[in-house]
């Protein structure tokens, strides 16, 4: 499959032709669907992480299959109701969860508004976990019949999508990572920043906040240019979190930090990388100033059975939320892909 490089104009527009069309879609974004569940898992140790469920629509069309979308770090899945949206409305069921830590799914660190982890373990403890429970209750693991498992991860969540998918504790029948965080970026080098973070780490609280705000430390530049052209969309995650003031967290902890270098270093010698059977799709964003995207097209070219879609300097970090342009061809990427890999049942 080949695609091109397009480029979207960043006007105040953004791709809408009326007003009721922008409310429209805001709409969608701002309120969870009327027949979508929000409650919360727990995991095999007891903590609860906070869930999202909304079912495919049996009586109007067949289902498609099942979907696991995994965000970033430091998100909440309400950032991405616009895309649940869409996929539910292809026949597909979506579920989500916030990561332990952050969001809904309770803090690891004394200071609410710092996402801290001690070990990348623990996320990859909660996948498996989740990933076993969630194929179990929607009765995808019994034939007949064999419904057809998605997971998607976006940032952090497709760093850890591959970490599972390489040690295979989920067995899925599409991947689909955006803007994967397979390397961080760092203007000292990946390397000379590791050792830093795992120094400042092992000196004083470990759960301390790495930096005060923003999502990269001395950036000049604006939060929302890091993240998405698109300034509506952008101020969704601030709508949501003046609903829920308690969904709201900040920078990340050295800890967490030096798991990230560290996963990333792994990640870029791992054998099983090579192994991997699960098609793939991977949307990159060339202009990203918060992940490496030459590491995630370095570990995609090591995919036996990828498909690796780029995006220029028309997108941020946030592809699924990026201005329409961007947005509409990342949609008909994971579309083509999906029914390719997974087609309808007859």
């Amino acid at each position: 499959m080949a695609f091109e490089k397009v480029t979207v104009p960043t006007d105040s527009s953004f791709g809408y032709t009326h007003v009721a069309e922008r409310d429209a879609a805001e709409a969608v974004r701002r309120a969870i669907p009327a027949d979508a569940r929000i409650g919360y898992w727990t995991a095999p140790d007891g903590w609860a992480l906070r869930r999202f469920d909304w079912p495919a629509d049996t009586v109007s069309r067949r289902s498609r299959g099942a979907v696991l979308f995994q965000t970033g770090r430091g998100d909440i899945f309400e950032k991405y109701l616009e895309t649940f949206a869409h996929l539910h409305a292809h026949g597909w069921s979506v579920t989500a969860f916030d990561w332990r830590g952050q969001g809904g799914s309770g803090r690891l660190s004394e200071d609410p508004h710092v996402g801290h982890v001690g070990d990348y373990a623990i996320y990859d403890r909660d996948l498996a976990a989740f990933w076993s429970d969630w194929v179990a209750e929607r009765g995808v693991a019994s034939q007949p019949p064999v419904i057809p498992r998605v997971i998607v991860g976006h940032s952090m969540g497709g760093m850890m999508v591959v970490r599972a998918l390489a040690a295979r504790s989920i067995q899925a029948d599409a991947a689909i990572l955006v803007a994967p965080m397979i390397g961080l970026k760092s203007p000292v080098g990946a390397g000379i920043a590791g050792r830093v973070a795992r120094w400042m780490a092992s000196r004083g609280n470990p759960a301390r906040g790495a930096w005060r705000s923003n999502e990269r430390p001395g950036s000049i530049a604006s939060r929302q240019s890091l993240l998405t052209h698109d300034a509506s969309r952008y101020d969704d995650e601030r709508w949501w979190q003046a609903e829920g003031p308690a969904l709201c967290l900040g920078p990340p902890s050295w800890s967490w930090l030096a798991q990230g270098f560290a996963a990333a270093a792994a990640l870029a010698v791992d054998p099983r990388i090579e192994a991997m059977e699960t098609p793939v799709l991977m949307l990159v964003a060339e202009a990203d100033k918060l992940v490496d995207p030459h590491a995630a097209l370095r570990l995609g070219a090591r995919l036996p059975d990828a498909q690796i879609v780029r995006f220029g300097r028309e997108s941020a970090h946030e592809i699924l939320r990026e201005a329409d342009g961007v947005r509409d061809r990342a949609l008909g990427a994971i579309d083509s892909f999906l029914d390719a890999v997974v087609p309808p049942r007859p």
